[in-house]
């Protein structure tokens, strides 16, 4: 069996399990629990990966393999799934769309981290607006796509940003993000509705 570093409130972790769920692996993985922080080390993690972050995941023949770009590749290639378009001009477009999901999830983390892991005295407001800058201009990306995207979680670049919308629902409330994006608020509410996305809902 599998076994992975878990976060319940990881958007990266939940597009593993996503994508596990999709290709009928959920039940191969071993879920180890974790206590990942940007500043203090669960040296548990770093058995896996040098970097101590989730998620991480270690295969039956000793493999460790990280980050979750890695992992769902892997996992796609081990159930030989078609998360990954073979047309040259599609693939390219679902991992652009896979980088645009990713770097919603990583500006929003940053963001975060900015109150909840710095000192007071250390925090910086600007730093946090510059960080959700980004994920307002990558709403404004997937608004301007999401008529060609499918509701079904079949494609690694339509699962990431499923997952950092989900994020931003988890952590980010406030941004009322589908006040302004109602074609993508429409399309989520249909992939979010998918059971490999309501079986991974973040929670704490």
């Amino acid at each position: 069996m599998m076994q992975l570093f878990f976060a319940t409130t990881s958007a990266y972790v939940r597009k593993v399990m996503v994508c596990a769920t999709v290709l009928g692996l959920a039940e191969e993985i071993e879920r180890l629990d974790s206590a990942a922080h940007p500043v203090v080390r669960d040296e548990r993690i770093a058995l896996f990966n040098p970097l101590a972050k989730v998620p991480a995941l270690r295969t039956e023949d000793g493999l460790c393999l990280y980050d979750s770009r890695v992992i769902c590749e892997y996992l796609n290639t081990r159930a030989q799934g078609h998360l990954y378009p073979e047309n040259a001009e599609a693939r390219w477009k679902s991992l652009a769309r896979q980088a645009l999901g990713d770097g919603i999830i990583d500006a929003a983390l940053l963001a975060r981290y900015e109150f909840t892991a710095r000192p007071p005295e250390k925090q910086w407001q600007g730093w946090a607006d510059a960080q959700l800058k980004k994920v307002t201009a990558a709403l404004a990306e997937i608004e301007h796509q999401v008529s060609s995207f499918r509701d079904q979680p079949d494609d690694i670049g339509l699962i990431a940003i499923g997952c950092a919308l989900g994020y931003l629902d988890f952590r980010f409330a406030e941004l009322n993000w589908r006040a302004s994006h109602p074609l993508t608020a429409a399309w989520f509410a249909l992939f979010d509705a998918h059971p490999a996305m309501t079986a991974t809902h973040p929670h704490v």
